[in-house]
């Protein structure tokens, strides 16, 4: 059963593959090779990305290696095109795995004129309407109130929609972090929050960063329950958040996920290299020992449907080749004319906004 406030994370899948109790009562080996698809597709994107960041294509990026279960597990765990998700800035295997174009992805990380946002975001910083995929910001928590908000609203109208925000563990040492969960608690909203608690804020530790003994157990000042869950186990994760995202649908109010995982690279690629300043090699290697995909591929061949090795590197080989097409069906598109950005701002062109586009003309004419 899945319960509140246990004292360890709740887990479906051993360090080693080894399944622990029935873990997967509702699993297809169809069902199971998406899984597993999903999380290495995840890790290819963020390789190839990088690649493309130290090409000087995109200006920056933020990895996700070592957390694809917790994002694999929550994107199957929800309700995709139907549910809402706030999302954090290192969401791209939630976005994956929802079924976002990697096209889309790429897209918007190079600012070509086929890019979803127009280029006028950050690269990394996607929004997709089509899966209610809501705009990423770097500000740390500012996506928590607006997540509460927008659950109230489902719930004034009356839809079995819910809002799922996600967050890193430093939000929570935020004033906006709280706010919102307040906010979401007083007035009952159908709001599942969910902490992919990745060990670092940057290069602050989590020790360093609140009291708690762990990040669910605040979910006791809202009122609200917080349950504890192994972030690479994706079985658990999948299993977790489907769990509680049915009872926050039924009424019942929101709630707190905290999924336990590790951010095997730099923060971002404005990050210092993580092992010489902040982190210990010991640690990392620790942490990667318990690398998500391949404790799944163990746990595959647990149950005899072990992945081999052609189609492991066919995955890779494929996913590469659907990336490098989409940065050159980018490059093809061109980038957006600096008149874009006096678009979609105003129905009626306010004077004052006629007035900097006459003043930017003259200066690109110039």
């Amino acid at each position: 059963m899945i319960q509140p406030f246990t004292t360890e994370p709740i887990r479906r899948i051993g360090d080693d593959g080894t399944p622990i109790g029935d873990a997967t009562p509702q699993h297809s080996p169809d069902a199971l090779r998406a899984l597993w698809r999903d999380m290495l597709r995840a890790r290819e994107f963020d390789k190839k990305l990088v690649t493309l960041l130290r090409q000087g294509r995109t200006t920056f990026y933020a990895q996700a290696s070592g957390m694809e279960a917790t994002q694999v597990g929550i994107a199957r765990g929800m309700r995709a095109k139907h549910d809402w998700i706030w999302p954090y800035y290192r969401d791209q295997g939630i976005g994956l795995a929802l079924g976002i174009p990697i096209r889309d992805l790429v897209s918007q990380c190079l600012g070509s004129n086929n890019d979803l946002n127009k280029g006028r975001q950050m690269p990394h910083h996607f929004g997709d309407a089509r899966f209610n995929f809501m705009s990423i910001s770097s500000s740390i928590a500012n996506q928590v109130a607006p997540a509460a908000g927008t659950a109230m609203a489902q719930k004034y109208l009356g839809t079995d929609e819910i809002t799922i925000c996600t967050f890193g563990d430093g939000a929570t040492s935020e004033g906006d972090w709280h706010a919102g969960m307040n906010m979401a608690a007083v007035n009952g909203a159908p709001c599942l929050f969910i902490c992919e608690n990745n060990q670092w804020a940057i290069s602050v530790p989590v020790h360093a960063q609140t009291a708690s003994e762990n990040i669910h157990i605040k979910a006791r000042a809202y009122g609200m329950p917080g349950y504890y869950v192994d972030g690479n186990d994706v079985i658990a994760v999948q299993e977790v958040v489907q769990h509680v995202a049915d009872r926050v649908r039924r009424g019942e109010g929101p709630a707190l996920i905290e999924c336990l995982t590790y951010r095997v690279g730099s923060h971002s690629n404005a990050d210092a290299d993580a092992e010489k300043f902040y982190r210990t090699r010991d640690e990392v290697e620790a942490w990667t020992s318990r690398d998500p995909i391949r404790r799944f591929e163990a746990y595959l061949d647990h149950l005899g449907q072990g992945i081999e090795a052609d189609e492991r590197a066919q995955l890779i080989q494929d996913t590469h080749a659907e990336i490098e097409a989409a940065v050159r069906e980018a490059d093809a598109s061109g980038f957006p004319d600096w008149r874009i950005m006096f678009d979609d701002v105003y129905s009626d062109t306010p004077t004052h906004l006629r007035d900097q586009f006459e003043l930017v003309r003259a200066e690109q004419e110039a």
